[in-house]
């Protein structure tokens, strides 16, 4: 006879979790109500004063949420690598646990169900984003931002690689990147995923040592690797969350790649001037001068790459807003397609990269 099972060891669905971490009576401090936003991995959950994150049981890649041991792996790691730009943000990882009466508790006694990152919560109405928005962005902010990045990056972790690895690593992005943007499924316009490239994997031919001598020179490093606007708060100090903690390739960056990608996403949020004013500052902290050129290729890239990211939302069977992801997707390559013709990049006649 098979025994019964206690309250306690009841089984506990992803379902159960949410809606107790969406209630009132789960904070002590929640205040009138508690946020929810859900992420494509995540969902965060906002108090007044706290800010709550629970990873989606979910493997994408070398995305590896699948289990409880994993996710606490994942929030550990996560607190420890974004103390690195935000030391007062991120308090520390907390469970999840079921008490014997079933009941669930936020770092409460019973069985651990799951693990959360606690952060401190900031203000919205702070980011980056948010002035490009409100035509509030002011030089200053933007030297502060670069002051903190220039010091960041002069004292991270020097990644090894040879220059023809990196030049290597450079390309199978863009290869992975062209073959997602060209599945049938997602009716982009092909001849401008094909032109576009060929167009990077032609800059690569021609200007092979301007990537060769950034990994030759030790500029390699392990970075945020997720600069977007929308996670650099403009406090006094600037406050730079959610790096991305879940793959170290990813984090493995030249760090005029990272301002690239930040600087194109100033773009796409209407800010052009932001990029001149970003690395003139970055120039004046750290003495590193990547030129024009090599900026405006990281810029393409990244803007290509992107565009793979928001079309493969669209793979989610439980995807949200479609219209805004293929929005979103058009406006990187139209991005895209401005560098590569500043590049004067962009001719039919080459040839579509292939898997090496």
């Amino acid at each position: 006879m098979r025994a019964r099972r206690s309250a306690g060891q009841r089984r506990i669905t992803i379902e159960d979790k949410v809606a107790f971490l969406a209630s009132l009576h789960a904070y002590p401090d929640a205040g009138k109500a508690v946020d929810v936003k859900e992420t494509h991995m995540s969902w965060v959950f906002l108090t007044d004063r706290h800010a709550y994150k629970l990873k989606k049981p979910v493997r994408y890649g070398p995305l590896d949420y699948g289990s409880v041991a994993a996710r606490r792996r994942n929030c550990a790691r996560e607190v420890r690598l974004n103390r690195r730009l935000a030391p007062d943000v991120y308090l520390g990882k907390v469970a999840l646990t079921l008490d014997d009466a079933g009941d669930l508790h936020i770092g409460g006694p019973g069985r651990t169900v799951d693990w959360l990152v606690k952060m401190r919560r900031l203000a919205a109405s702070r980011t980056l984003e948010h002035a490009i928005d409100r035509h509030r962005l002011r030089p200053e902010d933007i030297d502060a931002v670069a002051g903190r990045l220039g010091a960041f990056y002069r004292e991270a972790r020097r990644i090894s690689v040879s220059p023809e690895g990196y030049c290597r690593a450079l390309e199978a992005h863009v290869v992975a990147s062209h073959q997602q943007l060209s599945r049938p499924f997602f009716a982009l316009d092909r001849d401008a995923i094909d032109e576009l490239a060929a167009a990077q994997m032609t800059f690569m031919e021609r200007r092979r040592e301007l990537f060769a001598e950034r990994a030759r020179s030790g500029r390699i490093v392990e970075g945020h690797g997720d600069l977007r606007p929308e996670h650099i708060y403009l406090y006094e100090t600037p406050i730079i969350v959610d790096c991305l903690e879940f793959d170290r390739r990813l984090r493995a960056i030249d760090p005029a790649s990272e301002l690239a990608f930040l600087a194109m996403e100033c773009d796409r949020l209407g800010a052009e001037f932001v990029e001149d004013r970003l690395f003139n500052a970055y120039r004046r902290e750290t003495q590193d001068a990547p030129s024009r050129q090599l900026i405006s290729a990281y810029k393409l890239f990244h803007a290509y790459l992107r565009a793979k990211i928001a079309i493969s939302h669209l793979d989610d069977v439980q995807i949200r807003q479609p219209l805004k992801w293929k929005r979103r997707t058009r406006q990187y390559l139209d991005l895209a397609g401005q560098y590569a013709d500043a590049l004067h990049l962009r001719r039919k006649s080459e040839a579509v990269p292939r898997r090496r």
